[in-house]
């Protein structure tokens, strides 16, 4: 039986992928951060499923995992790791807290990577297991490839991630090893209730207010519209099993701003966000 590690596998996206490679009779061992997220899971989803408790930023606790799972395959090498945990951090860059920029590349970025040497051995860089070399899949965004006005810390993370996995990708194919991006744009999940948290009164005082009301409307909207998750795990489905896979898969509902975003010039989309939002420079008081 093949076997997957998914990563943040809780709620939203994670818990998708879960579901779909259930559903194609691949073994699953998702990560999870509570106790009571692995009991809901494992009454959820059943004898296929197995849930690992760790956080990605505890390194310890992620190598712990990857024993398990290397202990449950045997000898055999492990079909595919999805890198899906992650975080979102917003707000204007010029007044975010440092620690909150540092926590948003810890868990988007440098756990990635943790959890990817953690898991590589089992994937085949260890050449002593038996199988085909497993594939990577790492969940970016299409903020990765365009960074929208407050999400600058997510984006940041995004676009560090874009760059880690083509290098990763270039490495890894000494051992047979494939790195695939995804790039979800709105999906309806949890992610996108916590910019109902966003506050825009801790920025009373900053030139951005109104801005912010703006866009948490825009965020809040773009949730509820947004594409099932189940269509993220069916593209991650087919990230870890085509036959030749694209380097990266964009599903984003906003088709026409996904095609505005790549032909118009970057100071045409400037223009037209900062028209959007309230950003153009106003005069001297």
């Amino acid at each position: 039986m093949k076997s997957v590690v998914v990563t943040g596998a809780s709620t939203g996206i994670g818990h998708a992928c879960v579901k779909v490679l259930l559903g194609q009779g691949i073994r699953v061992f998702g990560s999870v951060r509570k106790q009571a997220d692995a009991d809901r899971l494992k009454s959820e989803f059943g004898a296929n499923f197995t849930p690992l408790i760790f956080d990605v930023t505890n390194q310890a606790a992620v190598r712990q995992g990857a024993s398990l799972v290397e202990k449950a395959l045997g000898g055999d090498t492990l079909f595919g790791l999805v890198n899906n945990a992650g975080i979102a951090v917003a707000g204007p860059l010029l007044y975010l807290g440092l620690d909150e920029m540092r926590q948003q590349m810890e868990v988007n970025l440098i756990s990635q990577l943790s959890v990817t040497q953690a898991f590589a051995p089992l994937l085949g860089a260890d050449r002593s297991r038996k199988g085909e070399p497993g594939r990577i899949v790492m969940m970016s965004s299409i903020g990765g490839k365009n960074a929208f006005p407050f999400m600058g810390p997510y984006s940041a993370s995004k676009f560090a991630l874009e760059g880690l996995s083509e290098s990763l990708r270039r490495e890894l194919m000494i051992f047979g090893i494939d790195v695939i991006l995804i790039r979800p744009g709105a999906v309806a999940t949890p992610i996108w209730d916590k910019a109902d948290e966003i506050d825009p009164a801790q920025f009373a005082n900053t030139p951005y207010a109104t801005s912010l009301e703006k866009i948490k409307k825009m965020m809040l909207a773009q949730g509820r519209s947004g594409y099932p998750p189940e269509r993220i795990g069916r593209a991650v489905l087919k990230a870890l099993t085509a036959r030749r896979p694209k380097t990266a898969y964009t599903e984003n509902p906003a088709k026409a701003q996904g095609i505005a975003v790549r032909l118009l010039p970057k100071r045409v989309l400037d223009a037209a966000v900062a028209s959007q939002l309230g950003l153009k420079r106003k005069g001297r008081q």
